[in-house]
């Protein structure tokens, strides 16, 4: 009689199911701090390179618990991919990290952001400026072959503090000219400028730093930044993105939007400390 009953018992509690579920297809663990992982792309889903979607998983009590990651694969990915640092007691990343191929997460099919080529007035270079996963929206547009088709010249400055925590974007930026799709487009269009802040690398130093100091001109041979060709995208913490926006407003460039195009754009909703 007891297990009839707990039998009907088990038969009469709802089970999980989590909304908006999207499954896991791959995961990689890039340091004990960084991973990266690829789920299903729901067939409704459009989005433009470099926009971010909510996703997340169920918290103890069973409601969604739910972050802002940018999407770091371009928008013809039959998947979507995302890059995540892992927080010990972050309520969401603790959980996060240990996702494996096979398990379900949360992921709300409504695109946005403020990373996309449409926010930018025309231009002929383009830079993209990011520490840490703030990376990871730059990945998407590396990849698009619309950026290679709009500039002449992209450059990817990236800082972290150790050389280990550069290895995704170096994977990334290394793979694009053998890529059978935009390897051609890619071509010598795609500078790559990676600097640590704590660990002994050949690139050293801040990207404010290196900007204001001029060092990153001089290191790839280029003109100083200016209104009439540079275009940039911003993606970082919080104090990296003011730092940044008062480097780039003494170049003269302009903070844009969707809805109001200028000379660079900023990031708001990046994924960083505490998640």
């Amino acid at each position: 009689m007891t297990d009839q009953r707990s039998v009907n018992d088990a038969a009469a509690t709802p089970v999980r199911a989590l909304p908006d579920a999207q499954t896991v297809t791959q995961v990689q663990h890039w340091t004990d701090r960084l991973f990266s992982f690829r789920v299903t792309r729901p067939q409704s889903l459009r989005f433009r390179s470099g926009e971010f979607v909510m996703i997340g998983l169920l918290d103890d009590k069973g409601k969604p618990l739910l972050r802002a990651y940018s999407i770091a694969s371009p928008s013809w990915d039959e998947e979507l991919e995302f890059y995540s640092i892992k927080v010990p007691d972050g309520p969401l990343t603790s959980r996060l990290q240990h996702i494996q191929p096979g398990d379900q997460i949360i992921l709300r099919p409504k695109p946005v952001g403020t990373l996309v080529l449409d926010a930018l007035l025309p231009g002929k270079r383009l830079w993209f400026l990011a520490t840490g996963t703030g990376i990871a929206p730059f990945a998407s547009l590396m990849r698009d072959p619309e950026t290679y088709e709009k500039y002449d010249e992209v450059i990817m400055m990236h800082t972290c503090r150790t050389v280990a925590e550069l290895a995704y974007g170096r994977q990334l930026v290394e793979s694009l000219k053998d890529d059978p799709l935009i390897g051609e487009i890619v071509g010598d269009k795609l500078k790559y400028y990676p600097t640590t802040t704590r660990e002994e690398s050949p690139l050293m130093g801040r990207i404010t730093d290196n900007l204001t100091s001029g060092k990153v001109f001089e290191d790839l041979g280029i003109k100083p930044m200016d209104r009439e060709h540079d275009r940039a995208m911003v993606c970082g913490s919080l104090a990296f993105n003011v730092d940044v926006k008062e480097v780039l407003e003494g170049f003269g460039l302009r903070e844009g939007a969707n809805s109001d195009p200028k000379e660079y754009v900023v990031e708001k909703a990046f994924v960083g400390d505490g998640i």
